[in-house]
């Protein structure tokens, strides 16, 4: 409840917006039921929420708020006395919604079942769209996964239906919303002006489960566009600009808004490519502020109610003039060249004009030998249009690709639609193999059987995420990432070292030519066509459906809680391995052919930590028993120490966990009995998702101090009886030859996380006060 009346407060809001130079509005904005989806009648976008809200902040802080923090702070679950200090406060926070992927939503709803609860508090949509491999084509990969994976027979968003992030852009995001996903790349829906953040499942639980959702206060990052975008430059290319400048890490605790003229020349799906692939510099989220793209994009959509209350909204769906930032970076747009980011890392940018010059530098393959196109970042039908054009120019000139060449629609609705078009004819007559409606190479589901493992190659993709391994699990592929007209047009020269803007290519005529610019169409000019039916709702009698779990199943395995900690000091804890350089979820929780395995913890903990590189040997998956003196597997030497009651710990370097939301990757070192991670510093999510499982995320408070652990020595871990916010522990080195060392370690736990540990879990935690609450 509000602590002034409604008519004090109406005054008060309308002065406020006045202050900031805003409109008033005719009516309270919640006069008006607008459904978040066509697919939700009975679900309603909430701005008086907002409203209210930000009336209460404003008063309290009285200065300009940002865009991000006008949606954050909007959907505060007390904004009477929530702490509010940007990198600092940790926020309690009401999302609209929740959105699963299949590979994440089995160990989310696990959890969920867990927890007693029966029932979702907020809409939750679950998508099946990474377990389908490709390896032959669209319609025979999704026959073939339906097979395989008949045993998750959640519905919901049926295999088929597209990718999670596609599916969300065209039916659930909406301007001023506040939404988490259990995956990575949920940020794409900031192209609807949507704070729209990937997670792990145990906080999606929390939110389906009625709790307030917890953030540490984001900072804001300015990213000024001014110019036009215009010619081969496409918006792809501005977040792998963003991505050289910021790197992987340079986002982490902050949300990216992108501002200024330059925006009114990208259309709403680029805006959602550019947000999509924020998650490779580690930011919180990233969005746009609300324009008139969006509106045209809402209304293909079908969702002109949504378009037209969002106008009345506009005043909360931009930031207030002299908002501050905590960093502002200036692109011009018609300045902006082409990029191609890689290998191995997603924000080693580099300009089309001098990549060739890199390729020979550094002994890339310069033999082209994949092209792929899609993805939940690149595939809207302005993305399949623009490659087209350059598709039907080669073809025009006698041309195929030389290159293999694969085509990812992002959902049904853009593949039924580029069909009518005859786009996908266009691809398949030039020699491309169009894929399902899934995520497919982008994250490791691909079937790959033109190189063998170990043999050095080079693929080009307009995916987000190039680490090592990540696409066919071939350490040896150098994967670039592209915009897709950049990487279609390499497809007709097999050679990494063309350049479309420049180069050359010859026709089956013998003449030379150089492509034109690309051309597409932003949306389908005849409509949409929606495709096959693939969604299905949740039954309305809910006692009807029975949840049961095979113990047999190698697939599905109801979760048993973790034990609470001891009490007791931890000392004399092995290192199991202590990690060298980049470690990702990649590395830490494969994924491609182990996806299959996420709702089965013991199964899946079979690949924990197999990508890593142990410093001692420069290997991976081989590190030493520190009890036995024998060299295994990581996974089965964490076994042995826990089947003998012995904790350990992991030791790793900079932006540990970076990547996907992946939770496995802390559910897996949890289960295995590890008690701490210790690195240089965390990716956000991946830290997060530790302290939820009950494990110890610490980071050496001098960074220097990971050069001062050796793999052999057994450490302790000083300070947990009286473990408390803000106050450090101290990790004692106990090495060989019998000396030791204190170091300093920090930590971002608040009271609240403290009890997650304590409790073995915020699982754990939530269960018994949900059995207290009951009794």
């Amino acid at each position: 409840m509000l602590n002034l009346t409604s008519k004090t407060h109406a005054v008060k809001r309308s002065l406020q917006r006045l202050a900031a130079g805003m409109a008033t509005a005719a009516e309270p904005i919640g006069a008006t039921k607008v459904p978040m989806s066509n697919l939700e009648p009975n679900a309603y976008i909430n701005y008086q929420r907002i409203e209210d809200n930000l009336a209460i902040v404003r008063d309290r802080l009285r200065r300009p708020l940002t865009l991000s923090e006008k949606i954050v702070y909007g959907h505060l679950d007390d904004p009477h006395h929530q702490d509010i200090e940007r990198g600092t406060s940790y926020l309690k926070l009401r999302p609209d919604r929740v959105a699963c992927q299949d590979a994440t939503a089995q160990m989310a709803i696990l959890q969920f079942m867990s927890a007693g609860m029966d029932t979702a508090a907020v809409p939750t949509t679950v998508h099946c769209d990474h377990l389908i491999e490709a390896q032959i084509g669209g319609v025979k990969d999704l026959a073939r996964a339906k097979d395989i994976n008949k045993e998750y027979g959640l519905g919901f968003w049926r295999p088929g239906s597209g990718i999670i992030h596609q599916i969300i852009l065209e039916n659930y995001a909406f301007p001023g919303g506040l939404m988490i996903g259990t995956d990575s790349h949920t940020p794409n829906a900031g192209g609807l002006g949507m704070v729209a953040c990937g997670v792990g499942g145990a906080d999606a639980v929390d939110v389906m489960a009625g709790l307030p959702w917890e953030l540490k206060c984001p900072k804001a990052i300015q990213v000024n566009l001014k110019g036009k975008i215009g010619g081969w430059t496409t918006p792809k290319d501005v977040i792998l600009k963003v991505a050289g400048i910021l790197t992987v890490k340079g986002g982490t605790g902050a949300i990216v808004e992108y501002t200024g003229s330059g925006v009114e020349s990208l259309s709403c799906t680029g805006m959602a490519t550019i947000c999509n692939m924020g998650a490779e510099i580690g930011a919180t989220t990233s969005l746009f502020p609300f324009n008139h793209r969006m509106v045209d994009y809402l209304n293909a959509t079908r969702r002109e109610d949504i378009a037209n209350y969002a106008k009345r909204f506009q005043h909360n769906l931009k930031a207030d003039e002299n908002a501050e930032y905590d960093q502002t970076i200036e692109i011009d747009l018609s300045e902006l060249e082409p990029h191609i980011n890689g290998p191995f890392t997603p924000d080693l940018a580099t300009p089309i004009s001098k990549f060739a010059a890199e390729v020979e530098k550094n002994n890339w393959p310069a033999d082209l030998k994949v092209a792929l196109i899609g993805s939940c970042t690149n595939s809207s039908y302005e993305d399949m249009t623009r490659s087209a054009s350059i598709v039907k120019e080669a073809a025009d000139h006698g041309l195929q690709t030389k290159s293999k060449f694969t085509v990812t629609p992002g959902s049904e609705q853009v593949r039924a639609t580029i069909e009518r078009d005859g786009v996908i004819k266009a691809f398949e007559d030039a020699g491309g193999l169009v894929l399902a409606n899934a995520c497919g190479p982008c994250i490791g589901q691909w079937d790959r059987r033109d190189v063998k493992k170990g043999e050095s190659n080079s693929i080009i993709t307009s995916y987000n995420r190039n680490f090592t391994g990540r696409n066919d699990a071939n350490p040896a592929t150098h994967a670039f990432v592209a915009s897709p007209d950049v990487v279609t047009a390499m497809a007709f020269a097999g050679d990494l070292r063309f350049n479309p803007l420049t180069d050359t290519l010859t026709g089956t005529d013998g003449k030379p030519f150089k492509f034109s610019d690309p051309s597409g169409f932003e949306l389908p000019p005849r409509g949409y066509d929606a495709g096959e039916n693939t969604f299905q709702a949740p039954p309305e009698d809910r006692a009807s459906v029975q949840v049961a779990v095979s113990p047999t199943s190698d697939r599905l395995q109801l979760l048993k809680p973790f034990k609470p900690w001891d009490g007791k000091a931890p000392t004399d804890l092995p290192i199991l391995i202590k990690v060298k350089g980049k470690c990702t979820t990649d590395h830490i929780s494969a994924g491609g052919p182990w996806l299959k395995y996420r709702g089965h913890l013991e199964n899946i903990s079979q690949n924990c930590l197999i990508g890593a590189i142990n410093i001692e040997n420069e290997e991976a998956n081989k590190v030493k028993n520190q009890i036995t003196g024998e060299y295994g597997g990581v996974p089965q030497t964490a076994a042995y120490y826990r089947d003998h009651g012995i904790k350990w710990v992991v030791v790793g370097d900079h932006n540990y966990g970076e990547g996907s939301s992946r939770e496995h990757a802390a559910l897996e070192p949890r289960f295995l009995g590890g008690l701490a991670i210790i690195t240089r510093s965390f990716a956000r999510i991946h830290e997060t998702n530790l302290k939820k499982q009950g494990m110890l995320a610490l980071t050496f408070v001098n960074p220097e101090d990971y050069d001062k652990v050796q793999p052999s020595d057994r450490v302790d871990i000083v300070g947990l009886e009286s473990f408390a916010p803000g106050k450090n522990l101290t990790l004692v080195l106990k090495h060989q030859d019998g000396s030791k060392e204190e170091i300093p370690l920090a930590h971002s736990f608040n009271e609240g996380q403290i009890e997650w540990f304590k409790a073995g879990s915020a699982l754990n935690l939530m269960a018994a006060r949900a059995k207290e609450n009951k009794q």
